[in-house]
């Protein structure tokens, strides 16, 4: 068996996520306690009384917490993987696992880029579409087109799947882009509920001070291949973390790319860390032999357990 774990990314949070984890596995409860930020993060991941789970300077390092703390209880459990990846702010839980952050300075990054993403987005109109059915060179053009058209800014944002990207930007330019993705033959554009244009080029603001705040931090050295949204693939040696992270604020997640080049690297299991099961369709969609497993709760734990160790 050759093993990826794949991280979850923003847009699957929910009110009592990790509750059951916290009751249960020291591990969790000790990356949860360990967090230092200006909220409660115990009371915004399990009963969140102040309605601010799906705001995204509170949804990243809720996230991220989630998952180093799953992380830590499934090592303890003797499941380490091979590779890992993660999409969006995922990939910090990924990095994480690798070793190149600590779980608290995971969750203290994602905490300082949530709040430069939101600021990046404030009074600007923009939005987020899905769109279903439509091949890349084709929205590819779409987009180009509703630029030329003096509209804003409209880019590819993720390329999830087959037959599933999402386009962000300005709202009137991706209003434009829906519009003549379906006369190009899209089946369906789907507006999504999100607080910016994420991974595209208006996030310039949060990359530029994400490069600032990596000048004070320190990397471990990466312990297990990470494979980057910005890539598709593992880094090359012209690439450095912080460079790739900078980046990936700021441009498309290649989220099936990474997908198929897991699967040409021989992965044929991976287990999906997060809330909700996203990923795990992505991966069946993209390559379907990849036998997928999601963890979100103690009963997922012990069911993971047992058909990775054979109990």
């Amino acid at each position: 068996m050759k093993l990826a774990f794949l991280y979850a990314g923003q847009g699957t949070q929910h009110p009592g996520m990790g509750a059951d984890l916290y009751a249960r596995y020291p591990e969790f409860r000790a990356v949860v306690d360990g967090a230092r930020l200006d909220f409660d993060l115990k009371a915004a991941m399990f009963s969140d009384p102040d309605g601010v789970l799906n705001e995204t300077r509170y949804t990243q390092p809720c996230m991220v917490a989630f998952a180093c703390g799953l992380t830590a209880v499934l090592a303890r459990l003797g499941i380490t993987p091979d590779y890992a990846a993660g999409l969006s702010l995922g990939e910090y839980s990924a990095l994480a696992c690798a070793g190149v952050f600590s779980p608290e300075q995971a969750v203290s990054l994602v905490a300082f880029r949530g709040q430069v993403m939101a600021k990046a987005a404030q009074g600007r109109p923009c939005g987020m579409t899905a769109v279903l059915n439509l091949d890349r060179e084709k929205l590819l053009a779409v987009c180009r087109q509703a630029r030329e058209e003096g509209l804003g800014v409209v880019e590819i944002a993720n390329y999830n799947c087959p037959g599933q990207l999402v386009i962000g930007g300005d709202q009137a330019a991706v209003d434009r882009a829906a519009a003549l993705a379906k006369e190009a033959g899209a089946r369906r554009c789907m507006p999504l509920k999100v607080s910016g244009p994420f991974h595209t080029s208006l996030m310039a603001p949060a990359g530029d001070a994400l490069a600032e705040r990596f000048r004070t931090e320190s990397f471990g050295e990466m312990r297990i291949p990470v494979l980057f949204n910005c890539l598709g693939r593992e880094m090359g040696p012209e690439d450095t973390i912080p460079t790739l992270l900078e980046r990936q604020v700021q441009s498309s997640v290649y989220m099936e790319d990474t997908i198929r080049r897991l699967a040409r690297l021989g992965v044929d299991t991976v287990v999906e860390i997060g809330p909700g099961k996203a990923l795990s369709g992505f991966v069946r969609k993209t390559a379907p032999d990849i036998q997928t497993y999601g963890v979100e709760t103690c009963a997922d734990v012990e069911a993971v357990c047992a058909a990775l160790k054979g109990e």
